[in-house]
Protein backbone atom coordinates (compact mmCIF):
# COMPACT_ATOMS: atom_id res chain seq x y z
CA UNK A 1 0.00 0.00 0.00
CA UNK A 2 1.18 3.43 -0.39
CA UNK A 3 -1.11 6.48 0.81
CA UNK A 4 -0.18 9.77 0.84
CA UNK A 5 -1.66 12.97 2.85
CA UNK A 6 -0.60 16.49 1.67
CA UNK A 7 -1.30 19.89 2.08
CA UNK A 8 -2.01 21.74 -1.30
CA UNK A 9 -1.74 24.77 -2.23
CA UNK A 10 -4.36 27.45 -3.23
CA UNK A 11 -6.07 21.60 -9.40
CA UNK A 12 -33.70 0.54 -40.03
CA UNK A 13 -34.12 -0.92 -42.47
CA UNK A 14 -30.83 -3.62 -41.78
CA UNK A 15 -27.59 -2.59 -43.47
CA UNK A 16 -24.45 -4.50 -42.80
CA UNK A 17 -21.10 -3.40 -41.96
CA UNK A 18 -18.47 -5.64 -42.60
CA UNK A 19 -14.99 -5.46 -41.21
CA UNK A 20 -12.13 -4.34 -43.48
CA UNK A 21 -9.33 -6.08 -41.58
CA UNK A 22 -8.67 -9.23 -40.67
CA UNK A 23 -8.51 -8.07 -37.04
CA UNK A 24 -12.10 -7.24 -37.01
CA UNK A 25 -13.71 -9.60 -38.80
CA UNK A 26 -12.33 -12.25 -36.53
CA UNK A 27 -14.15 -9.95 -33.60
CA UNK A 28 -16.82 -9.90 -35.26
CA UNK A 29 -18.59 -13.07 -36.53
CA UNK A 30 -21.33 -13.27 -39.24
CA UNK A 31 -24.10 -12.99 -36.61
CA UNK A 32 -22.92 -10.58 -34.51
CA UNK A 33 -21.79 -8.37 -37.34
CA UNK A 34 -22.15 -4.44 -36.59
CA UNK A 35 -25.34 -3.16 -38.21
CA UNK A 36 -26.32 -0.22 -39.63
CA UNK A 37 -23.65 2.10 -39.81
CA UNK A 38 -23.25 3.75 -43.08
CA UNK A 39 -25.72 6.87 -43.23
CA UNK A 40 -24.71 8.67 -46.55
CA UNK A 41 -25.18 12.61 -44.80
CA UNK A 42 -23.27 12.86 -42.16
CA UNK A 43 -26.17 15.83 -41.51
CA UNK A 44 -28.01 12.68 -40.30
CA UNK A 45 -26.07 11.72 -37.78
CA UNK A 46 -25.16 14.73 -36.11
CA UNK A 47 -28.60 14.66 -34.00
CA UNK A 48 -29.97 11.50 -34.81
CA UNK A 49 -29.60 8.06 -37.13
CA UNK A 50 -31.85 7.84 -40.00
CA UNK A 51 -33.04 4.06 -39.01
CA UNK A 52 -33.14 2.07 -35.96
CA UNK A 53 -29.46 0.06 -37.08
CA UNK A 54 -26.09 1.11 -34.44
CA UNK A 55 -22.48 -0.65 -35.08
CA UNK A 56 -22.20 0.58 -31.51
CA UNK A 57 -24.50 1.19 -28.56
CA UNK A 58 -23.22 2.63 -25.57
CA UNK A 59 -25.84 1.71 -22.44
CA UNK A 60 -25.33 4.26 -19.84
CA UNK A 61 -23.87 8.21 -19.48
CA UNK A 62 -21.13 8.07 -16.78
CA UNK A 63 -17.16 8.18 -16.88
CA UNK A 64 -17.29 4.93 -18.57
CA UNK A 65 -19.11 6.29 -21.45
CA UNK A 66 -17.08 8.94 -22.03
CA UNK A 67 -13.89 7.49 -22.04
CA UNK A 68 -15.49 4.78 -24.10
CA UNK A 69 -16.53 7.73 -26.55
CA UNK A 70 -13.27 9.34 -26.88
CA UNK A 71 -11.39 6.19 -27.62
CA UNK A 72 -13.83 5.01 -30.19
CA UNK A 73 -13.13 8.58 -31.47
CA UNK A 74 -9.09 8.07 -31.79
CA UNK A 75 -9.95 4.48 -33.57
CA UNK A 76 -11.83 6.39 -36.44
CA UNK A 77 -14.73 4.47 -35.63
CA UNK A 78 -17.16 6.91 -33.73
CA UNK A 79 -18.59 9.34 -36.21
CA UNK A 80 -22.46 7.39 -37.67
CA UNK A 81 -21.42 4.30 -35.93
CA UNK A 82 -21.64 5.07 -32.13
CA UNK A 83 -24.71 5.58 -29.86
CA UNK A 84 -24.84 6.47 -26.49
CA UNK A 85 -28.28 5.72 -24.50
CA UNK A 86 -28.09 7.55 -20.69
CA UNK A 87 -31.04 8.12 -18.12
CA UNK A 88 -29.44 11.67 -17.55
CA UNK A 89 -30.41 15.26 -19.40
CA UNK A 90 -26.65 15.48 -19.76
CA UNK A 91 -23.56 14.56 -21.21
CA UNK A 92 -21.13 12.06 -19.58
CA UNK A 93 -19.29 13.71 -16.80
CA UNK A 94 -16.89 12.74 -13.92
CA UNK A 95 -18.59 12.01 -11.64
CA UNK A 96 -16.89 12.53 -8.71
CA UNK A 97 -17.35 16.34 -8.66
CA UNK A 98 -20.61 15.29 -7.34
CA UNK A 99 -19.63 14.97 -3.50
CA UNK A 100 -16.38 16.89 -4.09
CA UNK A 101 -16.09 20.29 -5.41
CA UNK A 102 -20.05 20.28 -6.86
CA UNK A 103 -20.74 20.49 -3.10
CA UNK A 104 -19.30 23.77 -2.05
CA UNK A 105 -21.46 26.51 -0.86
CA UNK A 106 -22.05 29.53 -4.04
CA UNK A 107 -19.39 31.76 -2.25
CA UNK A 108 -16.80 29.19 -2.58
CA UNK A 109 -16.46 28.77 -6.17
CA UNK A 110 -18.51 25.43 -6.55
CA UNK A 111 -18.04 23.24 -9.73
CA UNK A 112 -20.51 23.23 -12.09
CA UNK A 113 -20.84 21.60 -15.67
CA UNK A 114 -19.77 22.04 -18.45
CA UNK A 115 -16.66 21.97 -16.44
CA UNK A 116 -16.35 18.67 -15.42
CA UNK A 117 -17.93 17.01 -18.52
CA UNK A 118 -15.36 13.92 -19.41
CA UNK A 119 -12.27 13.80 -20.08
CA UNK A 120 -11.02 16.52 -17.95
CA UNK A 121 -10.61 14.21 -15.07
CA UNK A 122 -8.02 12.04 -16.98
CA UNK A 123 -5.94 15.04 -18.91
CA UNK A 124 -8.51 14.95 -21.98
CA UNK A 125 -10.80 17.21 -23.97
CA UNK A 126 -14.14 18.63 -22.31
CA UNK A 127 -16.50 16.54 -24.04
CA UNK A 128 -19.47 18.85 -23.83
CA UNK A 129 -22.39 17.92 -26.00
CA UNK A 130 -21.25 19.45 -28.68
CA UNK A 131 -18.01 17.62 -28.66
CA UNK A 132 -20.16 14.56 -29.15
CA UNK A 133 -22.45 16.42 -32.30
CA UNK A 134 -19.16 17.50 -34.04
CA UNK A 135 -17.97 13.78 -33.87
CA UNK A 136 -21.11 12.19 -35.09
CA UNK A 137 -22.16 10.51 -32.13
CA UNK A 138 -25.66 10.31 -31.43
CA UNK A 139 -26.87 10.78 -27.50
CA UNK A 140 -29.97 9.76 -26.72
CA UNK A 141 -30.79 11.68 -23.36
CA UNK A 142 -33.30 10.99 -20.50
CA UNK A 143 -34.66 7.72 -21.61
CA UNK A 144 -33.18 4.83 -20.30
CA UNK A 145 -32.64 1.16 -21.55
CA UNK A 146 -35.99 -0.37 -20.56
CA UNK A 147 -36.00 -3.90 -22.32
CA UNK A 148 -33.05 -6.19 -24.22
CA UNK A 149 -33.81 -8.69 -26.92
CA UNK A 150 -30.38 -10.23 -26.85
CA UNK A 151 -31.12 -12.91 -29.93
CA UNK A 152 -32.52 -10.02 -32.29
CA UNK A 153 -29.69 -7.62 -30.75
CA UNK A 154 -32.26 -5.13 -30.12
CA UNK A 155 -32.59 -2.47 -27.04
CA UNK A 156 -35.91 -0.63 -26.00
CA UNK A 157 -35.95 2.73 -24.28
CA UNK A 158 -38.31 3.88 -21.80
CA UNK A 159 -40.00 5.93 -24.50
CA UNK A 160 -40.21 2.78 -27.13
CA UNK A 161 -37.44 3.67 -29.34
CA UNK A 162 -35.71 0.74 -30.45
CA UNK A 163 -32.06 0.21 -31.52
CA UNK A 164 -30.50 -2.37 -33.13
CA UNK A 165 -26.97 -3.34 -32.15
CA UNK A 166 -24.22 -4.68 -33.54
CA UNK A 167 -21.67 -4.47 -30.44
CA UNK A 168 -23.47 -3.68 -26.64
CA UNK A 169 -21.58 -2.12 -24.56
CA UNK A 170 -22.87 -1.82 -20.64
CA UNK A 171 -21.80 0.45 -18.98
CA UNK A 172 -24.29 1.21 -16.41
CA UNK A 173 -22.70 1.83 -13.30
CA UNK A 174 -24.15 1.62 -9.47
CA UNK A 175 -27.32 2.74 -7.94
CA UNK A 176 -26.95 4.00 -4.20
CA UNK A 177 -27.97 1.56 -1.48
CA UNK A 178 -31.04 3.06 0.19
CA UNK A 179 -32.48 3.06 3.64
CA UNK A 180 -36.04 1.78 3.28
CA UNK A 181 -39.38 3.55 3.09
CA UNK A 182 -40.96 2.14 6.54
CA UNK A 183 -38.00 3.56 8.48
CA UNK A 184 -37.94 6.66 6.84
CA UNK A 185 -35.88 6.61 3.79
CA UNK A 186 -38.25 8.84 1.61
CA UNK A 187 -38.25 11.38 3.70
CA UNK A 188 -37.81 15.02 2.36
CA UNK A 189 -34.58 15.86 3.70
CA UNK A 190 -33.01 12.43 3.23
CA UNK A 191 -30.08 12.43 0.42
CA UNK A 192 -28.33 10.25 -1.98
CA UNK A 193 -26.05 10.49 -4.14
CA UNK A 194 -25.23 9.24 -7.57
CA UNK A 195 -26.46 12.07 -9.93
CA UNK A 196 -26.18 15.71 -10.59
CA UNK A 197 -29.76 15.77 -9.90
CA UNK A 198 -29.13 14.38 -6.37
CA UNK A 199 -26.60 16.92 -5.76
CA UNK A 200 -28.71 19.54 -6.52
CA UNK A 201 -31.13 18.21 -4.50
CA UNK A 202 -28.69 18.50 -1.66
CA UNK A 203 -27.61 21.63 -1.96
CA UNK A 204 -30.78 23.20 -1.88
CA UNK A 205 -31.25 21.58 1.40
CA UNK A 206 -27.64 22.66 2.84
CA UNK A 207 -28.55 26.32 2.00
CA UNK A 208 -31.53 25.69 4.28
CA UNK A 209 -29.81 23.08 6.92
CA UNK A 210 -28.31 23.62 10.49
CA UNK A 211 -27.91 20.29 11.41
CA UNK A 212 -26.74 17.96 9.07
CA UNK A 213 -26.27 14.02 9.83
CA UNK A 214 -24.38 11.46 7.40
CA UNK A 215 -24.52 7.58 7.52
CA UNK A 216 -21.70 6.16 6.53
CA UNK A 217 -17.76 6.36 7.18
CA UNK A 218 -16.68 5.70 3.73
CA UNK A 219 -16.19 7.96 0.54
CA UNK A 220 -19.51 9.41 0.42
CA UNK A 221 -19.59 10.47 3.59
CA UNK A 222 -16.14 11.73 4.72
CA UNK A 223 -16.16 13.43 1.31
CA UNK A 224 -19.94 14.70 2.06
CA UNK A 225 -18.82 15.86 5.61
CA UNK A 226 -15.98 17.83 4.47
CA UNK A 227 -17.88 19.96 2.32
CA UNK A 228 -20.82 20.71 4.87
CA UNK A 229 -18.17 22.48 6.59
CA UNK A 230 -17.74 24.75 4.26
CA UNK A 231 -21.57 25.12 4.87
CA UNK A 232 -20.65 25.74 8.44
CA UNK A 233 -23.25 23.34 9.59
CA UNK A 234 -23.50 21.11 12.53
CA UNK A 235 -21.91 18.06 11.39
CA UNK A 236 -22.03 14.03 12.48
CA UNK A 237 -20.88 11.29 10.85
CA UNK A 238 -22.59 7.59 11.82
CA UNK A 239 -20.89 4.63 10.99
CA UNK A 240 -21.41 0.62 12.51
CA UNK A 241 -17.56 0.48 12.34
CA UNK A 242 -15.27 1.50 15.06
CA UNK A 243 -13.26 2.95 12.37
CA UNK A 244 -13.91 5.09 8.97
CA UNK A 245 -12.90 3.91 5.70
CA UNK A 246 -12.26 0.57 7.33
CA UNK A 247 -11.79 -0.85 3.80
CA UNK A 248 -9.24 0.84 2.93
CA UNK A 249 -7.07 2.35 5.78
CA UNK A 250 -5.30 1.11 8.35
CA UNK A 251 -6.50 1.98 12.16
CA UNK A 252 -3.57 4.29 12.91
CA UNK A 253 -4.48 6.30 9.73
CA UNK A 254 -7.90 6.00 10.43
CA UNK A 255 -6.99 7.67 13.50
CA UNK A 256 -5.29 10.76 11.68
CA UNK A 257 -7.62 11.06 9.49
CA UNK A 258 -10.58 11.29 11.98
CA UNK A 259 -8.67 14.26 14.02
CA UNK A 260 -8.57 15.99 10.95
CA UNK A 261 -12.05 16.18 10.94
CA UNK A 262 -12.62 16.66 14.47
CA UNK A 263 -10.33 19.50 14.10
CA UNK A 264 -12.52 21.12 11.27
CA UNK A 265 -16.08 20.46 14.27
CA UNK A 266 -16.96 17.13 12.92
CA UNK A 267 -18.28 14.66 15.31
CA UNK A 268 -18.34 10.86 15.07
CA UNK A 269 -20.84 8.43 16.55
CA UNK A 270 -18.92 4.88 16.42
CA UNK A 271 -20.48 1.80 16.06
CA UNK A 272 -23.90 2.42 16.03
CA UNK A 273 -26.50 1.04 13.89
CA UNK A 274 -29.83 3.34 12.91
CA UNK A 275 -33.04 2.27 13.78
CA UNK A 276 -35.18 4.86 11.90
CA UNK A 277 -35.21 7.81 10.32
CA UNK A 278 -37.78 10.23 12.25
CA UNK A 279 -40.40 13.03 10.65
CA UNK A 280 -40.82 16.37 12.12
CA UNK A 281 -44.81 17.90 12.19
CA UNK A 282 -43.56 19.24 8.68
CA UNK A 283 -42.82 15.67 7.28
CA UNK A 284 -39.51 16.45 6.67
CA UNK A 285 -36.63 14.57 8.46
CA UNK A 286 -35.81 15.91 11.98
CA UNK A 287 -33.97 13.03 13.67
CA UNK A 288 -31.80 9.74 13.25
CA UNK A 289 -33.11 7.33 15.82
CA UNK A 290 -29.66 5.23 16.82
CA UNK A 291 -30.35 1.28 17.71
CA UNK A 292 -29.62 2.27 21.57
CA UNK A 293 -32.84 4.58 21.68
CA UNK A 294 -30.89 8.06 21.60
CA UNK A 295 -31.68 10.30 19.03
CA UNK A 296 -29.36 12.53 16.86
CA UNK A 297 -31.01 15.68 15.47
CA UNK A 298 -30.90 16.83 12.57
CA UNK A 299 -32.93 19.02 9.34
CA UNK A 300 -30.80 17.20 6.49
CA UNK A 301 -29.48 13.44 6.17
CA UNK A 302 -27.01 11.83 3.66
CA UNK A 303 -26.90 8.47 3.04
CA UNK A 304 -23.48 7.07 1.90
CA UNK A 305 -24.01 3.43 2.58
CA UNK A 306 -22.68 1.84 -0.45
CA UNK A 307 -24.45 0.97 -4.16
CA UNK A 308 -25.23 -1.54 -6.04
CA UNK A 309 -24.41 -2.24 -9.57
CA UNK A 310 -27.14 -1.10 -11.88
CA UNK A 311 -28.17 -4.30 -13.75
CA UNK A 312 -31.79 -2.94 -15.07
CA UNK A 313 -32.65 -5.30 -18.09
CA UNK A 314 -29.47 -7.21 -18.61
CA UNK A 315 -30.11 -9.42 -15.63
CA UNK A 316 -30.37 -12.53 -17.99
CA UNK A 317 -26.68 -12.09 -18.42
CA UNK A 318 -24.31 -14.29 -16.62
CA UNK A 319 -24.13 -12.54 -13.19
CA UNK A 320 -20.81 -12.93 -10.65
CA UNK A 321 -23.42 -14.35 -7.78
CA UNK A 322 -20.79 -13.69 -5.19
CA UNK A 323 -19.73 -10.30 -5.75
CA UNK A 324 -22.50 -8.86 -7.46
CA UNK A 325 -22.24 -7.62 -11.35
CA UNK A 326 -21.88 -8.39 -14.93
CA UNK A 327 -19.59 -11.33 -15.58
CA UNK A 328 -16.64 -10.32 -17.94
CA UNK A 329 -12.93 -11.93 -18.73
CA UNK A 330 -10.18 -9.88 -18.89
CA UNK A 331 -11.34 -7.86 -22.62
CA UNK A 332 -14.52 -7.26 -20.74
CA UNK A 333 -16.48 -9.48 -23.01
CA UNK A 334 -19.61 -11.48 -21.70
CA UNK A 335 -20.79 -14.41 -21.71
CA UNK A 336 -23.21 -13.46 -24.95
CA UNK A 337 -21.02 -12.69 -27.92
CA UNK A 338 -20.98 -8.99 -29.04
CA UNK A 339 -21.62 -7.83 -25.89
CA UNK A 340 -19.44 -6.01 -23.33
CA UNK A 341 -19.77 -4.45 -19.92
CA UNK A 342 -17.53 -2.05 -18.23
CA UNK A 343 -17.41 -0.05 -15.38
CA UNK A 344 -18.54 -0.41 -11.76
CA UNK A 345 -21.36 -3.30 -13.36
CA UNK A 346 -18.14 -5.30 -14.18
CA UNK A 347 -16.83 -7.93 -12.22
CA UNK A 348 -13.43 -8.71 -13.69
CA UNK A 349 -10.46 -10.84 -13.42
CA UNK A 350 -8.00 -8.96 -11.06
CA UNK A 351 -4.93 -9.87 -12.45
CA UNK A 352 -2.27 -9.10 -9.92
CA UNK A 353 -4.13 -11.01 -7.00
CA UNK A 354 -5.82 -13.50 -9.44
CA UNK A 355 -9.58 -13.10 -8.43
CA UNK A 356 -12.64 -11.86 -9.49
CA UNK A 357 -13.69 -8.31 -8.23
CA UNK A 358 -15.93 -5.10 -8.84
CA UNK A 359 -14.44 -1.71 -8.50
CA UNK A 360 -16.26 1.30 -8.25
CA UNK A 361 -14.00 3.87 -8.99
CA UNK A 362 -13.57 6.59 -11.68
CA UNK A 363 -10.05 5.16 -12.29
CA UNK A 364 -11.07 1.75 -13.18
CA UNK A 365 -14.33 2.86 -15.18
CA UNK A 366 -11.84 4.98 -17.40
CA UNK A 367 -9.29 2.30 -17.76
CA UNK A 368 -11.89 -0.37 -18.52
CA UNK A 369 -13.74 1.85 -21.13
CA UNK A 370 -10.22 2.56 -22.66
CA UNK A 371 -9.00 -1.15 -22.78
CA UNK A 372 -12.54 -2.51 -23.48
CA UNK A 373 -13.16 -0.31 -26.76
CA UNK A 374 -9.32 -0.90 -28.12
CA UNK A 375 -9.73 -4.65 -27.60
CA UNK A 376 -13.13 -4.55 -29.76
CA UNK A 377 -11.64 -2.66 -32.50
CA UNK A 378 -8.01 -3.49 -32.80
CA UNK A 379 -6.32 -6.23 -32.49
CA UNK A 380 -4.75 -5.56 -28.71
CA UNK A 381 -5.48 -8.99 -27.31
CA UNK A 382 -3.63 -8.09 -23.51
CA UNK A 383 -5.78 -8.71 -21.02
CA UNK A 384 -6.66 -6.14 -18.11
CA UNK A 385 -3.91 -5.96 -15.38
CA UNK A 386 -5.09 -2.97 -13.24
CA UNK A 387 -3.39 -1.87 -10.12
CA UNK A 388 -6.62 -0.73 -7.37
CA UNK A 389 -5.83 2.96 -7.00
CA UNK A 390 -8.45 5.35 -5.00
CA UNK A 391 -8.33 8.79 -4.13
CA UNK A 392 -10.11 11.63 -2.03
CA UNK A 393 -10.04 15.43 -2.64
CA UNK A 394 -11.31 17.24 1.20
CA UNK A 395 -11.61 20.42 2.21
CA UNK A 396 -10.66 22.21 -0.71
CA UNK A 397 -13.24 24.99 -0.93
CA UNK A 398 -11.92 28.32 -1.05
CA UNK A 399 -10.48 29.66 2.46
CA UNK A 400 -9.97 26.04 3.80
CA UNK A 401 -6.68 26.19 5.84
CA UNK A 402 -5.76 22.61 4.76
CA UNK A 403 -6.61 20.89 1.14
CA UNK A 404 -5.74 17.24 1.60
CA UNK A 405 -5.61 15.00 -1.78
CA UNK A 406 -4.67 11.35 -0.33
CA UNK A 407 -4.06 7.96 -2.56
CA UNK A 408 -4.28 4.48 -1.87
CA UNK A 409 -2.73 1.73 -4.32
CA UNK A 410 -3.19 -2.12 -3.86
CA UNK A 411 -6.19 -3.84 -2.27
CA UNK A 412 -6.74 -4.06 1.75
CA UNK A 413 -5.04 -7.19 3.52
CA UNK A 414 -2.82 -7.57 0.08
CA UNK A 415 -1.99 -3.97 -0.77
CA UNK A 416 1.43 -3.21 -2.10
Amino acid sequence: MALASTTLPTKSGLSLWCPSSPSLARRFPARFSPIGSRIASRSLVTASFANENREFVIVGGGNAAGYAARTFVENGMADGRLCIVTKEAYAPYERPALTKAYLFPPEKKPARLPGFHTCVGGGGERQTPDWYKEKGIEVIYEDPVAGADFEKQTLTTDAGKQLKYGSLIIATGCTASRFPDKIGGHLPGVHYIREVADADSLIASLGKAKKIVIVGGGYIGMEVAAAAVAWNLDTTIVFPEDQLLQRLFTPSLAQKYEELYRQNGVKFVKGASINNLEAGSDGRVSAVKLADGSTIEADTVVIGIGAKPAIGPFETLAMNKSIGGIQVDGLFRTSTPGIFAIGDVAAFPLKIYDRMTRVEHVDHARRSAQHCVKSLLTAHTDTYDYLPYFYSRVFEYEGSPRKVWWQFFGDNGKSI
